[in-house]
């Protein structure tokens, strides 16, 4: 090694010693700074989620009520809640609720998001979409309940009209939840749209201009192009709506109040009422645990099947 070589390796040395220190001070720095922007949300989290959370699963193990102190019993809940027979039916009524919810809501959202993307992209026709997100649960309910009432509603009205049956949306067992699933999949499908379109605006209009060169229909640049590139964003949208509609509860307490004979009691409802109505605590805690278990569960092999991780687009 002659002297220049052993010159520059020395110089290089000399930098690196300089610049360490320099870069490690720099991550200090913005280390603090991302730490005071999180600050409020991990305040917020602690205090709104994972205390509460903590608590809901310490009174699962109690005879808590709204009153007294509860005392611990074990695993008392839980066993008393797998021989529950109407925690079971409200768990079916909700499956059933998030099934036709989801499955309409999630077609209707990727139809709207790509006619939006392949024809306009105004931004007038975004804000008409998202108008019903805009308007309160409640009020939709209330809107809808009138609408549909079986002597009054003007869809009754309507279908008396045209010589139809009058149909009792909300007092028929048979119809009650798929009414209600519906009347949250004209609320939401616009959000749900919005994003699914935000998604598509990732995707390379190359693609489609190359597919279209060789002669390839829309049907077919949907299915090989738009599907699989949309991928890891419809994984995070069906997690976001299927926890959504698990939550279901301002229709079902506004419409039908769990009835009739329990067709519309769906789990949270039921929560609601063995805590406020019977003062049940210890055993709603127990159900929020096992919603949130199998919430979880459930949130973790979406992702996993649909491999939100991993992009297509390479």
């Amino acid at each position: 090694m002659n002297t220049r070589t052993r010159s520059l390796d020395t110089r290089s040395l000399d930098t690196r010693a300089i610049v360490a220190p320099r870069t490690a001070r720099r991550r200090r720095g913005d280390a603090k700074v991302a730490l005071f922007f999180i600050a409020p949300a991990a305040l917020g989290f602690i205090a709104f989620y994972l205390v509460p959370s903590l608590r809901g699963i310490w009174f699962s193990f109690t005879d808590q009520n709204l009153i007294g102190a509860g005392k611990f019993i074990g695993l008392d809940n839980y066993t008393r809640m797998f021989g529950d027979p109407l925690f079971w039916n409200s768990l079916w009524v909700t499956l059933e609720y998030v099934v036709i919810n989801i499955g309409v809501q999630t077609v209707l959202a990727v139809g709207i998001a790509v006619l939006m993307h392949r024809l306009t992209r105004s931004a007038v026709i975004r804000g008409i979409i998202l108008l019903p997100y805009l308007v309160a649960n409640v009020v939709v309910a209330l809107v809808w309940f009138w609408m549909m009432d079986y002597s009054t509603g003007i869809i009754n009205v309507f279908l008396d009209f045209i010589g139809g049956d009058r149909m009792a949306f909300f007092g028929n067992e048979n119809l009650a939840i798929p009414t209600i699933a519906l009347i949250n999949v004209w609320r939401y499908v616009g959000y749900t749209a919005l994003l699914v379109f935000a998604g598509l605006q990732t995707i390379p209009a190359q693609l489609y201009e190359a597919a279209a060169l060789d002669g390839a229909s829309e049907v077919r640049m949907f299915r090989s192009i738009t599907l699989p590139l949309l991928r890891p964003v419809l994984a995070l949208v069906l997690v976001i709506t299927v926890v959504g509609s698990f939550q279901i509860f301002d229709t079902v307490a506004v419409t039908t109040e769990g009835g009739p004979i329990n067709s519309t009691r769906v789990i949270y409802y039921y929560i609601y009422q063995q805590a406020f109505e019977r003062f049940d605590l210890g055993y709603a805690s127990a159900m929020s645990v096992f919603l949130l278990v199998v919430l979880a569960v459930v949130a973790y092999f979406q992702l996993k099947i649909m491999r939100s991780n991993s992009s297509d687009l390479a």
